[in-house]
């Protein structure tokens, strides 16, 4: 399945920060506004039942009791045709097509960051907070899953910005951040995450680590921090790359450290070395609670900064497949493409990173075979490569033919073009995550976070691919005269229609 792209597929991102977003999103009719909802409860069982409907709206809950009028949350803000405007391409494409559409500009900014433009001031230094009047809980922050006993997460749609201690290059990474108290804050950041090498680095020196939390940050740069951006770029020049304009940033009164002139809510502090205290629990992404509770660093805030009437994002996850795989779903899909042609791999048809894994756990390849050993060499590099590695599982590589984001296609193409005994290899001791349920408590324990992988060859067999069954399908050119044809029949089931020639 190749997606031909045109002049028109080009980027067009049509806002700034996250109020010209919601602007945006409304004109496409996916807004609904919500009042009187609480954080307590009511707000995370409605992020729970939009998230699993791909056509849901973007809502916006105001009058959060106990919170001023105006302290706002915002959540499942992509899903729709909203998620084609936030990446800034037209509604009409499918999400394979948003995929490549993205791609093709991506390829064009990857090796081309565009430096961030400091500026002295902007929005979110409309309120500035220090000292003794510091207090987190200021914000409507919700209890996002029942589970959670209580703890609340003001970082789900936000990003960590840190400095590399050594080579001096900033990252912004998406962590979850729970709030301990007024002026405490604890995240934590898998094994091998950028962040964390940082983290990991600051420890090394025995300094604290100087950190800003984005929550509220346009929605083009939170994907930007959600995606693997490889080592040494800054997603804050990646972003304004793909927007054709420089993030304009304002550096932090105590850290140095760059965050958006025009988000919502930025939080500002340090992390001494060794200061810890139990994290969680948190519903995650496998839609498991990974761990109940673990001693994680803590943050010590030293100022807040927000907008006047400030708005958190917020996108907590949840059982997939969810909002979260869905972003992460078409952006890293294209990631993985680009990086499975830089290595040389050849025509490779289409990637995608599927929802129901949470977009790690199932991924989806599609080549045209060239020659022998052609799919198990592209299910073996795909496992491999940096936006699939992280506690992937299986890895399928199907024929050209298959739609790789159809999960009933590809696993149609698993049952009939695989056999069990010979069709599977593994890897072992490959990365994961603490996260992963399916690693033993023993061995979490003791630190060991790996998993294995299973390579799927769903290909034709190569060497007797042109003797395969053929496939009951209608040919081409008839799918097209029925589609003509009959289509009026599938419009508004249920009705009683009568049509003819």
């Amino acid at each position: 399945m190749n997606v031909a792209l045109t002049d028109n597929r080009k980027a067009r991102v049509p806002y700034d920060d996250l109020r010209e977003w919601i602007a945006e999103a409304d004109k496409l009719g996916e807004l609904v506004r919500a009042n009187g909802y609480s954080w307590q409860e009511d707000i995370g069982m409605a992020a729970e039942l939009l998230q699993h409907d791909a056509n849901a709206p973007v809502a916006l809950f105001d009058d959060i009791p106990g919170y001023p009028k105006g302290f706002r949350v915002l959540t499942n803000f992509f899903g729709a045709k909203r998620q084609n405007m936030t990446l800034g391409f037209p509604p009409g494409l499918n999400k394979v097509e948003l995929s490549e559409s993205f791609l093709a500009d991506f390829q064009k900014i990857s090796d081309k960051p565009l430096p961030y433009e400091v500026v002295k001031t902007g929005p979110i230094m409309e309120n500035v907070i220090e000292g003794d009047a510091v207090d987190v809980t200021r914000f409507p922050t919700p209890v996002w899953h029942d589970r959670d006993e209580g703890r609340r997460y003001i970082g789900t749609g936000s990003f960590n910005v840190t400095r590399d201690p050594d080579e001096k290059w900033v990252n912004a990474g998406t962590y979850r951040v729970m709030i301990h108290d007024a002026k405490r804050l604890g995240f934590y950041i898998s094994p091998g995450k950028h962040g964390r090498i940082h983290r990991d680095k600051y420890q090394a020196l025995n300094q604290p680590m100087p950190v800003c939390i984005v929550t509220g940050a346009d929605p083009l740069t939170f994907l930007m921090a959600c995606t693997e951006v490889p080592y040494g770029i800054c997603e804050y020049e990646i972003a304004g790359a793909y927007r054709g304009r420089p993030q304009k940033v304002v550096l932090g009164k105590h850290t140095g450290l760059p965050f958006p002139a025009n988000a919502e809510i930025v939080i500002e502090g340090f992390v001494q070395p060794g200061n810890t205290l139990p994290e969680g629990p948190f519903g995650e992404w496998t839609g498991y609670y990974g761990s109940k509770m673990r001693s994680e660093p803590v943050l010590d805030i030293k100022a807040i900064y927000h907008r006047n009437d400030p708005i958190m994002l917020g996108c907590p996850p949840q059982r997939p497949p969810e909002e979260q795989a869905r972003y992460r779903a078409v952006m890293r899909s294209a990631l993985l493409k680009q990086e499975l042609k830089k290595t040389g791999l050849p025509d490779v048809v289409a990637t995608w990173c599927h929802e129901a894994g949470g977009s790690r756990q199932l991924t989806a390849v599609s080549i045209k075979q060239r020659y022998p050993g052609h799919a198990r060499q592209a299910g073996h590099l795909a496992a491999m490569c940096r936006s699939a590695a992280y506690a992937g599982k299986y890895v399928v590589v199907v024929d050209d033919d298959i739609d790789v984001s159809n999960l009933e296609e590809l696993m149609w193409a698993v049952c009939s073009r695989s056999d069990p005994a010979t069709s599977i290899d593994f890897i072992r001791n490959a990365w994961s995550t603490p996260l992963d349920p399916s690693i033993p408590p023993d061995r979490k324990a003791q630190g060991d976070f790996t998993n294995s992988r299973a390579i799927i060859d769903a290909c034709r067999p190569y060497y007797w691919k042109d003797q395969y069954p053929i496939v009951n399908m209608p040919l081409p050119e008839t799918a097209r005269r029925t589609k003509e044809m009959f289509s009026w029949m599938l419009d508004g089931a249920g009705r009683a229609k009568t049509k003819g020639r």
